[in-house]
This record gives C-alpha cells, structure tokens and sequence, in this order.
C-alpha cells in the first residue's frame, strides 16, 4: 500500500532549528518529538499483543537504540532514530510473523497502521512547541 504525505514548513523548521544554536538542544528537540511519536505505537502494540507467558508485552517500548542481536548490518539510516517495538525476546518475531507451526498474530503491523497518522500529528506537533521553546531561550542574533 502507498501512501503520499505532504510536508510543509521545512524550510521554517530549519531556520526555526538554526537559531537554537548548539546541535545538541536540537537533538533532544528532535528525539523528544521522535518519542512522543513512537508512545502511541507502543501503546496499541501493547494493547493488542498475545500474551500467554513471559514479560513481552512489558518489553514494548520507545527507545533510541537496539540490541545488538537486534541491530544487523545495516548501520543509522537517519540522524536521529527511534525504535518503536519489543526487546530481545525471540518470541516477538514468531508472534509476529508466525512459524510453519503457528500463524501469525502480528501487532506491531497493526499498531503502526491504526496510530501511523497520530504519531506524525505529534511529531509535527511536538516539534513546533520545543523549537518554539527552545528558539525564545537562544540568544538572539543580529
């Protein structure tokens, strides 16, 4: 399925981002949107995962870094990341996809689907009330 999204106010955000100065505010600025984003993923996920035993419900979670295990090869495709999923729980990939065995129950698919569009309402969201923020804090220039 493809989807089209229109984004507009790039060019503002950018020079709204330049006048924060130090690139490490403009970091949190980003990973804060990226994670206010990414919780209501994590809450559907949550909400809808099969669980008969062990703790992979409560592993679900926002963070900005993987396991090795979980990593691969393929390096930081962006920046800034956030990873929106299960911990190191082998049962997770099974649940998701199924095995030869047993379907599939997937739920990371089905909550990215239904909280896809509320996820980039609040990144978008997010990000104009802390570079707001932060822009009135920075010192400004002449």
């Amino acid at each position: 399925m493809s989807e089209t999204f229109k984004l507009t106010g790039m060019k503002e955000l950018e020079q709204a981002l330049a006048q924060i100065g130090e690139v490490g505010k403009r970091r949190r600025v980003g990973l804060k949107a990226l994670r206010a984003g990414g919780e209501p993923i994590a809450r559907a996920a949550r909400a809808i995962v099969p669980v008969d035993r062990g703790h992979l419900r409560e592993s679900i979670d926002v963070s900005t870094s993987l396991a090795p295990s979980q990593r691969g090869d393929r390096g930081a495709v962006a920046s800034l990341e956030i990873h929106v999923g299960p911990g190191q729980h082998p049962q997770a990939i099974t649940q998701e996809f199924g095995t030869y065995k047993e379907p599939a129950q997937p739920f990371m698919r089905p909550a990215w689907e239904a909280e896809r569009m509320t996820a980039l309402d609040l990144i978008g969201a997010t990000l104009g009330i802390e570079v707001a923020k932060q822009a009135a804090k920075a010192p400004k220039v002449r």
